[in-house]
């Protein structure tokens, strides 16, 4: 039997009406609608086929109020990287799109001295499900504490791991970072430049302690005047580079902590026509589109932040979303990073 044709002054098929064509009570269609484990598979059947019938659409607001609470999970963040907090989002929604569930972004200020105080109103006010929590804020964790004390699930994002398995969703940074520095060792560099991420941030930790680590096992060391501070965005990498690349003994190869900054670091080397990857080789991290839009296409880590999405909405409401995901490791909830060789990396010149 075809759906229903609804149009201007027709009248909206109800949970009554599935009930009645199903032959079954109205709160087991709310079972059946609401995925309760307590229903026969012909009776659900049998509800599904007549919610087909009839075109029935779920209203969420009454089924809010039945639940009293929003089908809704946040995603708390405070990250000067725009592309990051949208390629989380979108795994986000890649993992809820199938189900009843919306998205709430909501931007905080963690240099607030009234940030947890703004979470609790932001979090009382809109009752969400759970949150998710970005990098620097996940690593705060009397914010953790508050989500749990207002009976709010929540998961912590990083760059390493910050909570149980049931709470963290983290990447490898450290060791991806020693990987990748260890190939500029390989291809002969012996004067790596770094440039840093933000103080405060693990994942900018985290990086710095894998350079660090790769240079140690090479018996090399950071040159003070090779280390650069920066903040994950262009400009950085544009201050980091007019100071590494006038330098009586500049470096033959740069490691960036982002994408951002590498990009900011090869235009300054064009600017002054030092050859990439000839004069100069450069690696990011992120493996973001400005990595394949700039010339040379970027060496880079993929830091898999969209998968890190998806597997931080199935670790928050699993009894929410259907599918598979790619498993994570089941101690860690780790998601491996990885290393994407381009054309912006060679052994060093004579120069």
């Amino acid at each position: 039997m075809a759906a229903q044709k609804t149009g201007p002054g027709s009248r909206q098929p109800t949970i009554n009406d599935v009930a009645a064509l199903a032959g079954v009570s109205k709160k087991t269609v709310s079972r059946v609608i609401n995925r309760s484990e307590f229903i026969s598979e012909k009776t659900r059947t049998a509800v599904q086929k007549a919610i087909e019938t009839l075109g029935f659409v779920p209203n969420p607001q009454a089924r809010a109020l039945a639940f009293r609470r929003n089908f809704l999970i946040a995603l708390l963040h405070d990250n000067p990287n725009a592309q990051t907090v949208l390629n989380f989002q979108q795994g986000v929604l890649d993992a809820i799109k199938d189900s009843d569930l919306a998205l709430l972004v909501r931007p905080v200020d963690r240099s607030s001295d009234k940030m947890l105080d703004d979470v609790r109103t932001f979090l009382e006010k809109q009752r969400p499900i759970g949150a998710m929590l970005l990098p620097p804020i996940s690593e705060n964790d009397e914010l953790a504490a508050l989500c749990d004390s207002l009976g709010v699930r929540y998961v912590r994002v990083g760059s390493a791991p910050l909570d149980d398995p049931l709470h963290c969703v983290s990447s490898n940074d450290r060791e991806v970072v020693a990987e990748a520095v260890g190939k500029l060792v390989a291809l002969g560099h012996r004067r790596i430049g770094f440039v840093r991420g933000p103080v405060g941030f693990r994942s900018a930790a985290e990086r710095e302690k894998g350079f660090l680590e790769a240079l140690a096992d090479a018996g090399l060391t950071l040159a003070p005047e090779l280390n650069e501070p920066g903040n994950y965005r262009f400009t950085a990498g544009i201050e980091a580079g007019e100071k590494l690349l006038v330098l009586a003994e500049p470096p033959t190869a740069i490691f960036c902590s982002n994408d951002e900054m590498a990009a900011g670091v090869m235009s300054v080397a064009h600017a002054k026509g030092i050859s990439v990857p000839g004069d100069l080789s450069i690696i990011g991290f992120d493996d973001s589109p400005t990595a394949t839009q700039i010339w040379p296409a970027l060496s880079t880590v993929r830091w898999p932040i969209r998968e890190m999405g998806v597997r931080a909405a199935h670790t928050l409401v699993p009894d929410f979303l259907t599918g598979t995901v790619k498993p994570a490791d089941p101690d860690t909830a780790t998601l491996a990073s990885t290393f994407v060789e381009r054309q912006s990396v060679a052994g060093p010149s004579a120069r």
